[in-house]
């Protein structure tokens, strides 16, 4: 469901992100961070970063891994490309500005699609999820690195009360866990796992896989 998320709330809100993003977020997510890349790498040498931002992951991967990145707002891939030429990351084949709902990438072109902090934002998470299983290659694996929400309990009222501040600063509060696993249910890819990341466990690392066909 779309509801009342927008690109435009976002692109507003992550043109203000922009030049601090980095000091906020360096360390907040760095965990997350690195297990999600750790889990894309060993599904293949082709990786789309959905949702790429500011390139702050983009180090982080093997010399041997072309990533591609795309990202909605122009002021956090202008950071990324700074990381790119100050880092000689020339296993980075490009980024763009794209719409993760309408990728403009071909069928099956990668062994990972790697999502982080994005599935939140957009206006439709499963047609996100969608795009992501169009271009994910048979036998690879989404990887999303993202805080989902309680499903039940004290924290889930709260996710709900504080969703509408949440949305003027592009995030989503509220998003439990079985709405992914709805999406994979319908279509054909299996949970490998669901793992809240240390120290704190506020954010988690999931593993989608698609199954090569028999």
């Amino acid at each position: 469901m779309a509801g009342d998320y927008d690109l435009e709330t976002n692109v507003r809100a992550y043109r203000r992100w922009a030049s601090f993003y980095d000091a906020v977020y360096t360390g907040l997510l760095a965990h997350a961070r690195r297990d999600a890349v750790a889990a894309a790498v060993v599904c293949g040498n082709e990786v789309l970063e959905v949702g790429v931002g500011t390139g702050l992951s983009l180090p982080e991967y093997p010399a041997h891994c072309h990533v591609s990145g795309c990202d909605l707002s122009e002021p956090m891939l202008a950071k990324a490309f700074e990381k790119i030429e100050r880092h000689g990351l020339t296993n980075v084949r490009g980024l763009s500005v794209m719409d993760a709902c309408h990728l403009g990438f071909p069928d099956q072109a990668f062994d990972a699609v790697v999502a982080q902090f994005l599935l939140t934002l957009v206006p439709n998470p499963e047609q996100a999820l969608d795009e992501f299983a169009r271009v994910l290659r048979p036998g690879g694996e989404i990887i999303i690195a993202n805080h989902i929400g309680a499903e039940s309990g004290p924290m889930a009222t709260f996710e709900k009360a504080v969703a509408p501040l949440a949305r003027t600063l592009g995030w989503r509060a509220e998003f439990p866990l079985q709405r992914i696993r709805d999406w994979a249910a319908a279509r054909g890819f299996t949970l490998i796992s669901a793992r809240k990341v240390k120290p704190l466990g506020y954010f988690m690392v999931i593993r989608l896989k698609r199954l090569a066909p028999h």
